[in-house]
């Protein structure tokens, strides 16, 4: 069996264009194993050869020198693989730690939003229950013919603390639009 038909075969062509990384992984590493292999038979079968003092006259030189030569350049071509494999896992792994980090950033972020917007929520309920208190007691005054004026001031200044409230909510609510908009509006810019 000469040295072409214990080549490695190529690599496997991709699949319609997709990167497909783990399949060059595997791939690049079965290769490297393929030269490793046949390495290690070459250097086993160096004593069984005779390459000792009367067998290395009998042997061409020439033909070791670029068997060896041959095993040599595979060997090198894997190391590079691998090397280059190496660097793409590095940079995949820094990438997707970028990316970890910003949607922690993110979360953070979120999450103070949703507690502003729930206090926010619980002040609205706390209003609402106190105009619907007022306006029972107004109601209840205007049914028996007493028009008490601290009532209507009560339930108005009630009233102007819920409109304020539903103003702070909506204001929470553009301020949280903003914020999901101005990443995109950097993104353009």
């Amino acid at each position: 069996m000469g040295d072409s038909d214990r080549r490695a075969p190529p690599l496997s062509p991709r699949k319609r264009g997709e990167l497909c990384f783990m399949d060059d992984v595997t791939e690049l590493e079965r290769r490297i194993m393929y030269a490793l292999e046949r390495i290690g038979t070459a250097v086993d079968q160096w004593p069984e050869a005779g390459f000792g003092s009367s067998a290395v006259a009998a042997t061409p030189v020439g033909e070791t020198s670029i068997e060896l030569d041959v095993l040599k350049a595979e060997l090198e071509a894997e190391r590079s693989a691998n090397a280059q494999l190496t660097e793409r896992v590095r940079a995949i792994k820094d990438k997707q730690e970028n990316m970890v980090s910003a949607l922690e950033r993110k979360a953070a972020r979120l999450g103070e939003q949703l507690d502003q917007l729930g206090a926010e929520l619980q002040r609205q309920r706390r209003l609402n229950a106190d105009l619907t208190h007022v306006n029972q007691a107004l109601s209840d005054a205007a049914r028996g013919g007493l028009s008490d004026p601290s009532l209507l001031n009560q339930a108005l200044s009630t009233e102007v603390e819920a409109l304020r409230a539903a103003r702070a909510s909506e204001m929470a609510e553009v301020a949280e639009i903003l914020s999901e908009l101005k990443p995109l509006i950097g993104e353009v810019a």
